[in-house]
């Protein structure tokens, strides 16, 4: 009877066989957890959000007053700091990546406006 190689279940590895992931940032007025399932795109040890509405999205509004944010992917959780991208080319390379996961129709449908991004770094 061969033995199953052990399942990596380290964050990275959880994100890498993960399509969507929740975030928890904290309410800029309430200081409240509120927890929203988001897609991404990891790089290496950079973790790439594209909020929905762009610099309208909450979420991304609240990451502007309190970056540091939780990350869940597959049970595992970790702290990390969002870093707000608001430069056009900078922007536009996390779209690139975005449409390279999830395919540029489903891109275009779901993010109605694209002038912002965040990256953090994942350990």
């Amino acid at each position: 009877m061969s033995k199953q190689p052990a399942r990596d279940n380290s964050l990275k590895a959880r994100l890498s066989r993960s399509t969507e992931i929740t975030i928890t940032v904290t309410g800029r007025k309430s200081g409240r957890a509120i927890s929203i399932p988001v897609w991404f795109v990891l790089e290496g040890d950079k973790l790439y959000l594209l909020p929905v509405q762009g610099s309208d999205t909450q979420w991304y509004r609240n990451v502007l007053k309190n970056p540091s944010i939780q990350i869940e992917a597959g049970g595992t959780k970790a702290e990390v700091q969002a870093v707000p991208v608001k430069d056009a080319t900078q922007v536009k390379s996390v779209v690139e990546k975005f449409r390279d996961k999830y395919g540029a129709n489903d891109v275009k449908k779901y993010y109605s406006k694209i002038d912002v991004a965040v990256v953090a770094q994942v350990r």
